[in-house]
């Protein structure tokens, strides 16, 4: 029986989650069917635009993306503070980008004076759309319904486009988010759908390549904002080179005719992190094998495990032998 949802995300443990959609049957989402010979590949174009789309709009940032064939890869960082922050005005904004919009919340909009029990139910309203902005949930579900309605309207059917969930990891540390990062950068080198990372279309990899050759980030994604210390910005605690650096090391030592190795000093996150070579490549080739509903050290699995009030501790056999 599948766990529901609200018992698999609790920001106070993480804001960091992985999430993987498959289309049915795995059939093909994008690129070129081998049996037809008919082409998919646009439909990469619109899974992507919708991300970065939605991306701005939610209160959650986009940290990773690929878009496969026939499933997507998401790193997404739910920004609690953001959703508070923003004011009534704000949050009927952005809802209103995505959905019609009422004819109370309209007229708050347009200044109209309104009775006090007209502003309680502009009020009640405008805080159901702040829980759904930085819901995990709602955001996977606009966007798979969006594609799901597009490409069934291309083929000219109707009926389920997606398998019926969306599958949740909690990274509950830096070393579960550093390995699934790469995890998903490096999804098309794994598939073979490209030789480097930087050849990687529609993926976020290529993406901060290259923003990186112009000295930028891209705006589009969650920033690197460097090693954690006091006063840490909002941004994944990691350096961008280094973390370019380590997602190039391990596409190359998973090669098969590039088994590389490299100086442990040249690798200064996974020092940081207290991770062997060895354990590395076992996480960032097969992470969502490896783990299923948390991805953490023991110590943080247990600490979501307790919080969430849940009798075993899911994956913490892998944990212990890949995180030591």
């Amino acid at each position: 029986m599948a766990t529901p949802r609200r018992n698999l995300i609790s920001v106070s443990n993480t804001p960091y989650y992985h999430c993987i959609s498959r289309c049915v049957r795995r059939a093909f989402l994008c690129g070129q069917d081998p049996l037809t010979g008919r082409s998919f590949e646009h439909r990469r174009d619109w899974v992507e635009k919708k991300l970065l789309q939605l991306g701005r709009i939610f209160c959650i940032d986009v940290c990773a993306y690929a878009v496969m064939s026939n499933h997507t890869h998401l790193v997404l960082h739910i920004d609690i503070a953001k959703a508070n922050r923003l004011n009534n005005k704000a949050i009927l904004i952005r809802w209103h980008k995505l959905f019609k919009s009422t004819f109370l919340c309209q007229r708050f909009l347009d200044g109209d004076l309104l009775t006090q029990a007209e502003v309680t139910a502009v009020n009640t309203r405008v805080n159901l759309y702040r829980e759904r902005l930085s819901s995990i949930s709602w955001f996977m579900r606009v966007l798979n319904e969006s594609v799901a309605r597009k490409a069934n309207q291309e083929d000219e059917c109707k009926g389920r486009f997606w398998e019926g969930r969306f599958k949740s990891q909690a990274l509950l540390d830096e070393a579960a988010l550093a390995a699934c990062l790469a995890y998903v950068d490096l999804n098309p080198v794994r598939a073979k759908a490209a030789d480097l990372p930087e050849q990687s279309d529609y993926t976020s990899i290529k993406s901060r390549i290259n923003a990186a050759q112009n000295n930028k980030q891209p705006k589009s994604l969650m920033r690197f904002a460097g090693k954690p210390r006091k006063h840490m910005p909002n941004g994944l605690p990691f350096e961008l080179k280094t973390y370019l650096q380590l997602v190039d090391w391990t596409g190359r030592s998973i090669r098969e005719d590039k088994p590389g190795k490299i100086p442990e000093d040249a690798l200064p996150i996974l020092e940081r992190l207290n991770i062997c070579i060895d354990n590395w490549l076992t996480l960032t080739t097969s992470f969502t094998r490896s783990f299923k509903n948390t991805a953490g050290k023991e110590q943080a699995i247990t600490a979501y495990t307790n919080h969430m009030k849940r009798k075993r501790r899911s994956s913490i056999a892998n944990s212990l032998a890949l995180f030591t």
